[in-house]
């Protein structure tokens, strides 16, 4: 009967110590990985950041919560803005940001990648409605810069830095996709026009440069005369030539009136 009794009382003191453990040990000790740190509140009151390794708690009186230090990655929903010349877009982007102070981005904000998230979506269709359409287009670096420091300046008291801000897509609507089309095409068909013209003006200027030294150096134009005759006797087919003095054509030509 003794036996018994005293197998009992281990089995209880077992049973206890089981407990115990399974208790307090979780909330004595966390193991922080190489990316993350641990802001320890005793009592409700901001006590330090510990980690990466293992952290020693005071059970049930040391809160402790986890901040990735990792750069993030928040998907910047779709929006609707109104460029500054009127035009309606849809636009979306991706905001690439990392905790650098655990401190600041637990006790200064609620749920900092949310509130990183709505600044983002917010400053976004701010940032987009100052440039006209041509611009979002052809500027999208200069767009990204300024709403990636308008974000970090924004987060900074959070401990937030913010990377990298990129917008992925700019969707038109069909009738502007159309209008861009036109606009496209004429200034193609302009561009044609002005180039033939050119080319005929600098033709008209090599004839003219031509005529005039014809005109200085009558032996030219018998030389282009012959020449002309050797690149015709080239050919497969049979010519007859008629050469004629060019002085004797000037007796047909009517004689003006006194």
């Amino acid at each position: 009967m003794e036996d018994a009794g005293q197998l009992t009382n281990l089995l209880v003191w077992v049973i206890t110590v089981v407990i115990f453990l399974s208790v307090f040990l979780p909330q004595m000790f966390k193991i922080m990985r190489e990316y993350e740190r641990g802001v320890v509140f005793r009592l409700g009151k901001f006590q330090s950041t510990k980690g990466p390794g293992l952290i020693v708690l005071i059970p049930f009186i040391d809160k402790v919560e986890r901040v990735d230090l990792r750069v993030l990655t928040i998907n910047v929903e779709r929006q609707e803005v109104i460029t500054k010349d009127n035009v309606t877009v849809n636009v979306d982007a991706i905001t690439f940001f990392r905790v650098v102070d655990a401190e600041k981005a637990v006790i200064q904000v609620e749920r900092y990648i949310a509130a990183t998230s709505m600044l983002a979506q917010t400053t976004l269709r701010s940032v987009l409605g100052q440039f006209e359409l041509d611009e979002l287009l052809a500027e999208r670096d200069k767009i990204n810069k300024k709403i990636q420091t308008i974000i970090d300046r924004q987060t900074d008291p959070w401990g937030i830095k913010v990377v990298s801000v990129e917008v992925k897509d700019v969707i038109l609507p069909e009738s502007m996709k159309r209008a861009m089309a036109r606009q496209a095409e004429s200034e193609r068909d302009r561009r044609a026009k002005i180039i033939n013209a050119q080319g005929e003006y600098e033709a008209a200027t090599k004839l003219v440069e031509a005529g005039e030294m014809i005109e200085k150096t009558p032996t030219a134009l018998q030389l282009r005369f012959l020449q002309t005759m050797n690149e015709i006797s080239e050919e497969n087919a049979t010519f007859a030539f008629l050469p004629l003095p060019m002085d004797f054509l000037e007796s047909f030509r009517p004689k003006k009136k006194e």
